[in-house]
């Protein structure tokens, strides 16, 4: 799997411009905000079907334009795949695969995935609940596609729910479609937790792995929670499902009280120890980073493990956070597959570690390096 080209018009900070990768390692350097993170961020629209830093659309549009597109060619699934993904200010995107018309940002996973690896990655250990779920639906939009749909009819199905508990004390009649709205989340509920459920599973197998080979024995294993009385949230979705409801039953009076939802997948976790001991309270901002890396190179895997090859790894900036120690490990963990890694400054040492190639990149021109 692996991207040739790529064009950009309109997008960001690029005018026009226009790269060439190499299979391998593709380092691209430059100053802050010339353009090294939107190139990425275009990558990995192409490979995604989203942006992961942009909440809509438009703001992936250059200011004073009224469309951006992004074109690449490249290889993947034993196929020659040219993909390209227009965005308008006014009206929908299109997005094209060899010429076909996709109906869904879903379909994108088909031609390409992309793992993505960036500075605020670091703090999945010790940040917050919201940050690890990304990690799970980052990977699962792109490996399921019927899960990318779930997904997004839970977050509307939620904003919707939320609306009308906030609203009730003002309009208590809105307490009526509470019905259709519960049903509706513990029905969605029900199949993100599976397929949660499953990839946990398998990310703590293969992160255990790298991060014992990584920190010199330490052991690390991920939990998956969820909505309590679900022992076994692997199950599947028809039969979470009435459990989901049962808890949902249960915290009604208290959902009401606190206009807030209390039952669903919105409230997925993964608990994450090192040595047996909860590694968001205890442990190191080295084990902590350690434990990080390990859960995105484990992502990784599980790409490869699912697809037959690896996915494109997108390296933002992490390396300049990194120990020489960790910037060694990531650096001998990347083989196999097409990688991109943006720094500020770069002598050629990463390239010539990795055997690849430098573009640099100024005011949103992209140029090679010899």
């Amino acid at each position: 799997m692996r991207i040739d080209s790529i064009e950009l018009e309109g997008f960001r900070n690029y005018e026009s411009a226009r790269a060439e990768f190499i299979p391998g390692v593709n380092v691209i350097i430059g100053d802050n905000a010339e353009g090294k993170t939107n190139l990425l961020e275009a990558i990995y629209v192409i490979a995604a079907g989203r942006s992961f830093r942009a909440k809509s659309d438009k703001e992936l549009i250059g200011f004073s334009k009224s469309e951006a597109r992004i074109r690449t060619e490249g290889f993947a699934g034993e196929r020659d795949r040219i993909v390209e993904i227009i965005f308008r200010r006014l009206g929908r995107r299109s997005m094209l695969s060899n010429g076909v018309k996709l109906k869904s940002a879903a379909e994108l996973g088909e031609n390409m995935s992309a793992v993505l690896f960036c500075p605020e990655d670091l703090g999945l250990i010790r940040e917050g609940a919201a940050v690890r779920r990304r990690l799970m639906d980052a990977s699962l939009c792109q490996l399921r596609p019927r899960y990318a749909a779930a997904l997004n009819l839970f977050n509307r199905a939620y904003e919707q729910k939320t609306r009308i508990l906030r609203d009730s004390a003002e309009d208590p009649g809105l307490l009526e479609l509470l019905d259709e709205y519960d049903d509706e989340l513990a029905r969605l509920s029900a199949e993100l937790i599976h397929y949660r459920a499953l990839f946990s599973r398998r990310l703590s197998n293969e992160a255990a792995k790298i991060h014992a080979d990584f920190s010199g024995g330490e052991e690390l294993s991920i939990e998956y929670k969820t909505v309590s009385g679900i022992e076994d949230p692997t199950l599947p979705a028809s039969q979470l499902y009435p459990m989901i409801m049962e808890h949902q039953i249960r915290h009604r009076t208290a959902e009401r009280a606190s206009r807030l939802c209390l039952t669903g997948a919105h409230k997925d976790d993964l608990i994450i120890k090192i040595n047996g001991a909860e590694a968001r309270a205890f442990s190191s901002q080295g084990q902590a980073r350690t434990a990080a890396l390990s859960m995105k190179l484990a992502e990784r895997e599980i790409h490869f493990s699912v697809m037959g090859e690896y996915p494109i790894l997108l390296l933002d900036d992490v390396l300049s956070e990194l120990d020489p120690g960790r910037q060694s490990f990531i650096l001998n963990r990347i083989g196999g597959g097409q990688v991109f890694i943006t720094c500020c400054e770069d002598d050629g040492v990463i390239a010539e570690r990795t055997g690849g190639r430098v573009l640099t990149v100024k005011n949103g021109v992209i140029g090679g390096k010899d």
